[in-house]
């Protein structure tokens, strides 16, 4: 199977059709395909909008029927909450939260009427705390969560690494995806994907088989978590 994932995010943050299409194909790429019972029942989503007494997001809405349920692509590490969970917090639909409840995304209620609203995220649960503008639009952001969760996954395909001095290297031996996802850094090789964060201090990285894993690991300076 291939997949050109530098045409599809090129294409992805201008239309959440192509945004979709991109989660399935990654989906199946990286992991296991999507299938029937993968998401939420259309009533599910929608009772969630009555008992908030709100109008969800067309973007939200489809994301959650498409992939909701699918916690390999939504809860490795931060949480996508499911429709029954979402709640309202300072004028803001929250979606999502973080580890430990560190932080949280959301869209602010004022822009639910829109079909694919730009969101926000509080960077913690402090009283000082403000949201703060995230991505430009609803369906990038799940795009970029879906992303980020799989570099989570526990099953001896992904590593982490603290590494300051790694993009460099990376830059020489990989390929710069589109950017998506704010303050991230893509990289594709052969059957490998690395995700750079905190101003290129933080490494993730997932391999489609043991030796695409361990090739990155040999050429990116560590110390590796996984060895």
């Amino acid at each position: 199977m291939t997949f050109d994932m530098q045409r599809a995010l090129a294409e992805a943050p201008r239309d959440r059709g192509v945004a979709w299409r991109f989660v399935r194909e990654f989906a199946a790429y990286w992991g296991r395909p999507l299938r029937a019972g993968d998401g939420f029942g259309v009533e599910e989503v929608g009772a969630a909008g009555r008992r908030l007494g709100v109008g969800l997001p067309a973007a939200l809405c489809e994301a959650y029927v498409l992939f909701g349920r699918r916690r390999d692509l939504t809860g490795n590490h931060d949480t996508f909450l499911a429709p029954e969970e979402l709640y309202v917090a300072d004028g803001t639909l929250v979606y999502r939260v973080a580890n430990q409840d560190r932080a949280c995304w959301g869209v602010p209620v004022a822009d639910l009427g829109d079909a694919d609203p730009a969101t926000v995220r509080r960077p913690d649960t402090s009283p000082v705390a403000r949201w703060e503008p995230h991505e430009p639009s609803l369906s990038v952001a799940l795009l970029a969560m879906v992303m980020s969760e799989v570099l989570m996954l526990e099953d001896g395909l992904s590593d982490h690494a603290e590494s300051p001095d790694a993009v460099p290297e990376l830059e020489r031996l990989y390929d710069e995806l589109p950017a998506v996802g704010q303050d991230f850094r893509w990289f594709s090789g052969p059957d490998a994907l690395v995700r750079v964060a905190g101003g290129g201090a933080w490494i993730d990285v997932r391999g489609r088989t043991p030796e695409a894993l361990d090739a990155v690991r040999e050429a990116v300076p560590g110390p590796w978590a996984g060895g």
